[in-house]
C-alpha cells in the first residue's frame, strides 16, 4: 500500500487549514492531516479520524493527544511517522513562530526544530522554484549575527547537502552550483570584508577538491543571474534576506521550502501564517500545492540527467547539452564589478 503523505497546516488562527484542505482537493492526494481539528475541520467539513498515520487511507485528520501547541505536537507525530516508514514525506503549513516563542517554543522556526526530532544538528534550509534553486548557510539569524554564523566547516558542509540533493533528489548527474559572497561585491578582494577570504573561498576551494562544480565566492547577483539563465543548477546564500528577497520577488507562490539533511523528506510553503487574512477565503493555495506535488516527486527515485532546469514540479529536464557560455560564466572577479 502506497504510504500516505503526512501535513501539518501549522497555525490554527492562520491561513494554514484553509490552503491545506483547499490544496489537497486541487491535487487530488491522499493524506494525514495532523493538526486542530477544528480549524480543519472548517474548511473541510466533518473528515475521519484516525489515532495513527499507519494504515490511514485517504483524507483523514489526527489530532495530537498531548499537551503543548498544537502545531509543534502536530509536527512530532509527523516527522515520527515519516522516521517510522508510516508516512512517505511530511509536507507543513507556516507556524506563527513569536507566538510559539512566547510559549515557550525554544526554536527559531520548523527548520532547527525538525532538525532536532531527526536527531540532524545542523539542516540546511532550501528553496525549489520554476527557475530557481538555493540554500543558505544561515537561517533565522539576527543580520548583526550572521557573519559570525559563516564558518568554513559551515559553508561546505551546505554546499555538500545541496550537491547530495541535486545528486540523489533532483536526479542531476553533476550539478553547478554558484556560492554567493557576503560582503558587496563578494569583498572585493578584502576591501569590503574579509569572509570570503577567510571562509567562503577555501570551503569553495574545498568542494571543487571533492569533485564538485562550485563558482564562487561570487556576488549575489550574478550567482542569482545565472540560475535563472540555466548557467547553473543551484545557488548557496549566506543569509535569510540575501535568498528570500530575489526569491520571493519572482517566485512567491510557486517557491518550496526544502530541508536538506534529514532522513525524512520535507517541504513546506514559502508564505507565512497571513493571520490577517485568515478565515476570510481569500487565501492563494499555489505554493501549497506546489509544496504537495514537489513532496510526492522527492519520494519517488530520481531520473538521473546531465542537467536541468528548475520547474513548478522542482525537476523538468534541461538540454543536456547546455553549457555556460561566456556571457552568463563570468569570473568571480568580473563579477564584483557591479551593484
Amino acid at each position: 500500500m502506497k504510504r500516505p503523505l503526512v501535513l501539518t497546516p501549522g497555525d490554527p488562527k492562520g491561513i494554514g487549514p484553509e490552503v491545506a484542505v483547499a490544496a489537497l482537493s486541487q491535487v487530488g492526494e491522499a493524506a494525514v492531516l495532523v493538526g486542530d481539528a477544528a480549524a480543519i475541520e472548517k474548511w473541510a467539513g466533518p473528515l475521519p479520524r484516525t489515532a495513527s498515520v499507519e494504515g490511514a487511507e485517504g483524507v483523514c485528520v489526527l489530532e495530537p493527544v498531548e499537551a503543548g501547541p498544537v502545531e509543534v505536537e502536530s509536527l512530532r507525530v509527523a516527522v515520527q511517522a515519516c522516521l517510522d516508514g508510516h508516512a512517505g514525506a511530511l509536507v507543513t503549513g507556516p507556524i506563527h513562530k513569536a507566538s510559539l516563542v512566547e510559549q515557550g517554543f525554544a526554536h527559531r522556526g520548523h527548520t532547527e526544530f525538525l532538525g532536532e526530532l531527526c536527531r540532524v544538528p545542523d539542516p540546511v534550509m532550501a528553496f525549489v522554484g520554476r527557475h530557481h534553486r538555493a540554500s543558505l548557510v544561515t537561517t533565522h539569524l539576527p543580520l548583526a549575527q550572521v557573519s559570525v554564523g559563516i564558518t568554513r566547516a559551515r559553508v561546505l558542509q551546505v554546499i555538500r547537502a545541496s550537491h547530495a540533493f541535486c545528486v540523489e533528489r533532483l536526479g542531476l548527474a553533476d550539478p553547478r552550483i554558484a556560492v554567493c559572497g557576503l560582503n558587496p561585491h563578494a569583498g572585493e578582494g578584502g576591501v569590503l570584508g574579509t569572509e570570503e577570504l577567510q571562509h567562503i573561498g577555501p570551503a569553495c576551494d574545498e568542494a571543487r577538491a571533492g569533485g564538485i562544480q562550485v563558482d564562487g565566492p561570487v556576488s549575489a547577483e550574478a550567482a542569482f543571474r545565472w540560475n535563472a539563465s540555466g548557467g547553473v543548477d543551484w545557488v548557496v546564500g549566506m543569509y535569510h534576506d540575501q535568498v528570500l528577497a530575489p526569491l520571493k520577488l519572482v517566485e512567491f507562490g510557486s517557491l518550496v521550502n526544502v530541508t536538506l539533511g534529514l532522513p525524512i523528506c520535507r517541504t513546506s510553503v514559502d508564505h507565512g501564517t497571513a493571520r490577517d487574512i485568515a478565515g476570510k477565503g481569500i487565501a492563494d493555495t499555489s505554493s501549497m500545492v506546489a509544496a504537495i506535488e514537489l513532496a510526492l516527486r522527492l519520494a519517488q527515485p530520481p531520473h538521473i540527467s546531465s542537467g536541468t532546469s528548475p520547474s513548478q514540479g522542482g525537476y523538468s529536464p534541461r538540454d543536456s547539452q547546455s553549457t555556460m557560455g561566456p556571457q552568463v560564466r563570468q569570473s568571480a572577479s568580473s563579477s564584483r564589478s557591479g551593484s
